[in-house]
């Protein structure tokens, strides 16, 4: 009875967050895929056609410009952000005085706010009075047309990934409050200095963590949103910076087209869990766990 009761109780109080969940997580994901397989206007009733969106994917130009483009994206901006987050977080590893200031001062960028990022770096990458393209003309150095150059406009937004590398960072730094100190300890008696211990001792030790942020940071490249639809309306220029979620969200709410919108998020979770499980199984070699 006592039990039974327990079991009631915890339901109640958990009955809020079971609701939200069905509501605004099951629900979508049953209804998207459900809607993949119709022609689904949103102000007309869904009607079945099969696979019909999906064979549509396969002779879709512009479906494959967004996906190279994303992939191209993911490629330059998952490895650039991890290495300036790794590097940030050994530099705040020192105890040096007022290194609390310094975790925060570094920490700060990656709570701005998405919109608020695309319009900072309008100014910024602006060719004409931007900050970035000032200093470099003030030390002779030619500018080159970040917002409107199509070999320049997707490398861009990769700089840009770098400025909230700052949640990996705090991560990362946690990951080294765990790395054994007795293991630095033994590297120094071997004689080993400040390059081979990061190398043969932090890194391997950092390794799950690297793992961990890599992933998260491949799936949320591969929804990038925002910042592109700010900087680079319609994926100016020539389609250069059109990425995936960016023509799902045409499809949806601009062509009315939310059943092959649906096919294209379907398409976009197989591809993310492709690539999740490649990493995941190329990491077998490579990740150390503690005790493993």
């Amino acid at each position: 009875m006592i039990r039974r009761r327990d079991a009631r109780m915890g339901l109640l109080f958990a009955s809020p967050w079971i609701l939200g969940f069905c509501i605004f997580l099951v629900y979508p994901v049953v209804a998207s895929f459900l809607y993949s397989f119709t022609n689904f206007s949103v102000l007309r009733p869904p009607r079945f056609i099969g696979l019909a969106n999906y064979k549509e994917l396969l002779h879709d130009e512009v479906f494959f410009i967004t996906l190279k483009n994303t992939l191209f994206y993911a490629a330059g901006a998952v490895p650039l952000s991890s290495v300036v987050a790794i590097g940030l977080a050994l530099l705040l590893n020192t105890k040096v005085r007022g290194i609390a200031l310094y975790r925060t001062i570094f920490f700060l960028p990656s709570l701005v706010p998405s919109v608020a990022l695309g319009v900072l770096f309008l100014w910024i990458f602006n060719g004409d009075y931007g900050l970035l393209s000032e200093a470099l003309r003030r030390i002779h150095v030619p500018t080159p047309n970040w917002l409107g150059d199509p070999a320049w406009a997707k490398w861009t937004l990769i700089l840009i990934s770098m400025w909230g590398c700052g949640q990996a960072m705090i991560i990362y730094l946690a990951g080294l409050q765990d790395v054994p100190i007795s293991l630095y300890e033994a590297a120094e008696l071997d004689g080993a200095k400040v390059w081979a211990k990061t190398k043969h001792v932090t890194i391997p030790m950092l390794s799950p963590v690297i793992l961990f942020n890599v992933i998260m940071g491949m799936i949320g490249s591969l929804q990038i949103f925002a910042v592109p639809y700010i900087m680079f309306p319609g994926g100016a220029p020539a389609r250069s910076t059109y990425f995936y979620a960016l023509y799902l969200f045409d499809n949806a709410f601009s062509y009315q087209r939310m059943g092959y919108a649906s096919a294209l998020g379907w398409v976009m979770f197989l591809i993310t869990l492709a690539l999740t499980l490649l990493s995941l199984k190329v990491s077998e070699r490579h990740v150390h766990y503690e005790g493993g």
